[in-house]
């Protein structure tokens, strides 16, 4: 468990999935209208939720101030960029730490817990335990309300993933890259 001010993070359980939905509905519903338009937010569903081998995996990490879950987020050693567990184009087998960069999967803050720090805590904790692995580098398909704090953190955007939806909505997701230290 990790203790910052009044914030700790440890790491998700099955038992968790419950209020991990919830917690990512609250933002999407709240935090993404900043960023997007009506018809984008309601498609962002396709390509974000839960995905339950993070949690099952042990690189999925929660975090609390007080009994109150403030954010969740993680890594993965897996190939998969983004999404949830029904996103199409996964690709759920291991990555070589050696030549392919480890996952940042799955960010999402509690719109009343913004700006605490809690994408930064989920960002280090990440990374660090990609390294201890092994990995040298770190990608992610990032969403709009993402890309100030990767930047911010050192990521770089690679290459723009956006595709039209069957409706024609373009829901931005931007794959970006930080090599590890």
């Amino acid at each position: 468990m990790t203790v910052t001010s009044s914030l700790y993070m440890r790491v998700a359980t099955l038992d968790d999935i419950p209020a991990i939905k919830a917690l990512m509905a609250e933002s999407m519903a709240r935090l993404l209208p900043h960023f997007l338009d009506s018809k984008q937010v309601e498609r962002s569903s396709e390509s974000m939720g839960v995905d339950t081998l993070l949690v099952s995996d042990g690189t999925y990490f929660l975090v609390f101030e007080g009994d109150a879950l403030a954010g969740c987020g993680g890594w993965s050693r897996r190939r998969t960029l983004y999404g949830g567990n029904t996103t199409a184009g996964r690709d759920d087998s291991p990555a070589d730490p050696k030549a392919e960069p480890a996952k940042i999967r799955a960010m999402y803050t509690h719109p009343d817990f913004v700006r605490r720090g809690i994408g930064r805590m989920l960002l280090d904790a990440s990374e660090a335990a990609a390294r201890a692995e092994g990995f040298s580098a770190m990608e992610m398909g990032s969403t709009a309300p993402g890309v100030p704090l990767y930047e911010a953190c050192g990521y770089r955007l690679v290459e723009d993933l956006s595709r039209p939806s069957e409706d024609g909505t373009i829901v931005p997701i931007l794959r970006m890259r930080k090599e590890l230290a």
